[in-house]
């Protein structure tokens, strides 16, 4: 199909509408993002870009300058949050050539995504709140002033709370994992390496990697508990509750957490993979249509393979309704493992001592001293997977 005559609006100016946006304007489509929000912005946090999602930046031809603002990842440490020792290790230097692992902070990912849409032609339409749409051959979209939009094709890259999702597939209710976690970013004061170390304790883990020139830390923890609190990032805590909850780990776990002044909090819900990805002339990309949890590090890199293959299965379809049918067969499977796979991820950081932690951690530890490269190639699925080269059809 040729996108030179299409006119698709994204919902949602986050990473992976900006994304589907620069994937589209290679195609020759006329693309406008609609942002709700002052400027396009994030302040605060940092993501992991593994290999498959990069492949997607250096498609977009960003690696380069992605790369000169980002650590680049030695290594994935599982350690005792107890004792602070090393349980296992997953080498990211034996990843090969051009298979990068990157930590990022994502207002810098952001910055370069936008930046680089308006230089390219793309239209970016701030303080645009959309309130629905309704699909079809020519889908409107209703806005919070009372005007309406219409476009080729509509996108909702619009997140785990998206407008666009009611008007595409049932929704269904989330449920409370049982886990509430907190965000914050703090002084590497700690000489800590470029290396993304999870600190595995009972019932609670906190991940840490350094982020931009190595001199600050992204803090990620995770604790179990019964009550609970919003999804969301806008809501903070008091720092010495989060300490409090940490209280049994390692000294350099206190060293780091003594240094957080407001982290956000919020609460971790399993979203059921949405039943539908599109309607007529109507699809949904990232959380919009497959939220999942922050235990493999996957959310960005995936709304990353979604807007390849969505900008792809349009660029190579007959109508638009084949593409956005096509777009989801080549994702639905995909994403499940990806959120499956996290979600185990989350039981086994948080095993009690007893024989079950013993056993486990005894042959991670195994397989990463005597096997390391049979390690890393328990994840070749999630990170040598290149949807930039992916077979159609």
């Amino acid at each position: 199909m040729d996108l030179s005559s299409l006119n698709v609006t994204i919902i949602g100016g986050g990473i992976g509408g900006l994304a589907c946006a620069l994937a589209l304007g290679q195609h020759g489509a006329d693309v406008t993002v609609l942002e709700q929000a002052e400027e396009i912005t994030e302040v605060g946090a940092g993501l992991q870009i593994s290999p498959n999602g990069l492949r997607v930046i250096d498609a977009l031809g960003l690696r380069d300058a992605l790369a000169a603002q980002s650590v680049r990842g030695q290594a994935v440490s599982l350690r005792n949050g107890e004792t602070g020792a090393e349980v296992a290790r997953l080498d990211l230097t034996r990843l090969g050539e051009n298979q990068s692992y990157l930590f990022v902070h994502r207002a810098d990912l952001i910055d370069l995504l936008s930046k680089t849409a308006r230089a390219r032609g793309i239209g970016i339409r701030l303080l645009q709140k959309a309130t629905g749409v309704h699909p079809g051959d020519r889908p409107r979209i209703d806005m919070a002033n009372g005007d309406h939009r219409d476009a080729d094709v509509v996108i909702g890259a619009d997140g785990l709370h998206s407008v666009v999702r009611p008007h595409v597939t049932r929704t269904k209710a989330p449920f409370f994992t049982g886990q509430v976690a907190w965000r914050a970013i703090v002084p590497n004061t700690t000489g800590h390496p470029p290396h993304a170390r999870v600190h595995m304790g009972p019932g609670r883990h906190m991940v840490t990697y350094p982020l931009r020139d190595g001199a600050s830390l992204n803090v990620v923890a995770v604790e179990e508990r019964r009550d609970w609190t919003a999804e969301g990032w806008s809501q903070t805590d008091d720092p010495n509750t989060l300490r409090a909850a940490f209280a049994g780990f390692d000294a350099e776990v206190h060293q780091i957490l003594s240094q957080a002044k407001a982290p956000g909090v919020w609460g971790l819900f399993r979203h059921p993979v949405a039943d539908r990805w599109f309607a007529p002339g109507v699809a949904l990309l990232g959380d919009a249509a497959h939220p999942t949890l922050p235990f493999l590090a996957q959310g960005a890199n995936m709304a990353l393979e979604d807007a390849w293959v969505l900008a792809d299965s349009l660029a190579h379809a007959v109508t638009v309704d084949a593409a956005l049918e096509a777009y989801q067969i080549r994702r639905k499977g995909r994403v499940r493992r990806v959120i499956n796979a996290a979600s185990r991820n989350a039981r086994n950081y948080h095993l009690s001592p007893g024989p079950v932690r013993f056993a486990a951690h005894t042959a991670l530890g195994l397989l990463s001293t005597y096997a390391p490269g049979r390690m890393l190639g328990r994840f070749d699925w999630l990170y040598r997977y290149d949807v930039t080269r992916e077979r159609r059809g």
